[in-house]
């Protein structure tokens, strides 16, 4: 008869005290506290803090914090010569998930991993934007760009390794809030991976290197590059409208829209999102992008009744926060891998091998033939 729950919907596959996805009385939290308040007063590194150390840090700790992971930001010499020769065609997704397992090779995590492992975290953590923008800026210009951006926060990090110069504030804080939105979101499909690599006793950067894996699908994180390049050729909201009608007739796939949690309420991430994809376009003085998003947003729920992702608004952000498409989905890893880690920890204190089973559905039991009695 075959499997009646395809893709594990809605099967509860372990417990977890991280985050609540889609539960009717809290939304979605991480450890508690909602992501709108989150997004709006908290910095990403709280947020990391939050989720790898399981409190809010004061503001001793939070400083401790961020000046730790500003020493931990630089890479091996020798991981920057793995990252010199990968190719320049490379998707970036690919040369993080390869410098991710590069530096465990590198710099292995310890026998006493309970310990260690915190370290790690927050190595993988410090040291991911600079090993990609490393490799993107080498590729780009040659340039062998430093790891010391003058920048405390992760965000003003990330734009400012990006371009060479400080990000605006509303940038800096645009970015900020998509990476505390993207941190976290219980048994997602990268996640998940992660949680079945560290159930095998694997080390901390393999469960990592799946992650990143996972995470490179277009029908996970690789959605918000999608939707961007579906909708960067479109000239005026009308154009959008009849575009995703003839795509919805051809029964093709909008990138962006749906989720296999939010089918009858909104992803609380995405309003968030789009609330910056707006300031950013009025603050630039131009709302035609905005536009079109917005009337692809109502056709699709008129049409088919789907809300719009984190992904969708997601994508304009960081178009207009000046972020090349190509890069959309490995600073969503650059946030997650906070996620990821709090998961692998959860995982390693009480610990299950993750193996289910399948329901069989090939054909009876049969007689092997001799290769000469084969027709």
């Amino acid at each position: 008869m075959g499997c009646e729950v395809k893709g594990l919907e809605g099967v509860i596959a372990g417990d977890t005290a991280i985050s609540t996805v889609g539960k009717k009385d809290m939304g979605l939290t991480y450890r508690g506290y909602s992501v709108e308040d989150l997004s709006e007063h908290a910095s990403f590194e709280e947020v990391a803090y939050l989720l790898i150390h399981d409190k809010l840090p004061n503001h001793r700790e939070l400083e401790e914090y961020r000046t730790a992971l500003v020493n931990m930001r630089g890479v091996p010499d020798r991981l920057k010569v793995v990252l010199e020769s990968l190719p320049p065609a490379s998707h970036p997704m690919d040369v993080l998930r390869t410098g991710c397992s590069a530096l465990g090779a590198i710099e292995p995590e310890t026998a006493e991993r309970e310990q260690d492992q915190y370290r790690v975290a927050d190595r993988l953590l410090a040291s991911f934007p600079y090993m990609l923008l490393y490799w993107y800026r080498f590729h780009q210009s040659g340039a062998r760009i430093s790891h010391e951006s003058g920048q405390r926060e992760m965000a003003g990090h990330i734009l400012a390794l990006l371009n060479g110069m400080p990000p605006e504030a509303i940038v800096r804080k645009a970015i900020n809030a998509s990476l505390v939105l993207y941190a976290e979101h219980e048994f997602n499909a990268s996640t998940f991976s992660a949680r079945v690599t560290a159930s095998t006793l694997s080390d901390f950067h393999s469960a990592v290197t799946a992650a990143i894996g996972t995470l490179s699908g277009p029908l996970h994180g690789g959605a918000n590059e999608q939707a961007m390049k579906m909708i960067t050729p479109l000239r005026s909201p009308d154009e959008a409208e009849k575009e995703i009608l003839r795509m919805l007739a051809a029964k093709k796939k909008v990138m962006g829209f749906g989720h296999r949690v939010y089918k009858k309420q909104p992803d609380p991430r995405s309003s968030i999102m789009k609330e910056w994809a707006r300031r950013l376009s009025a603050e630039a003085g131009d709302m035609g992008l905005f536009l079109i998003f917005e009337r692809i947003e109502e056709v699709m729920f008129r049409e088919k009744k789907l809300f719009a992702n984190v992904d969708f608004y997601g994508a304009l952000t960081y178009h207009l926060c000046g972020i090349p498409t190509e890069l959309f989905t490995p600073v969503f890893a650059l946030a997650r891998v906070s996620g990821w880690a709090a998961h692998i920890i959860e995982q390693r204190a009480d610990n299950k091998l993750i193996r289910p089973s399948a329901e069989y559905i090939g054909p009876e039991a049969r007689a092997y033939v001799p290769l000469d009695e084969r027709p």
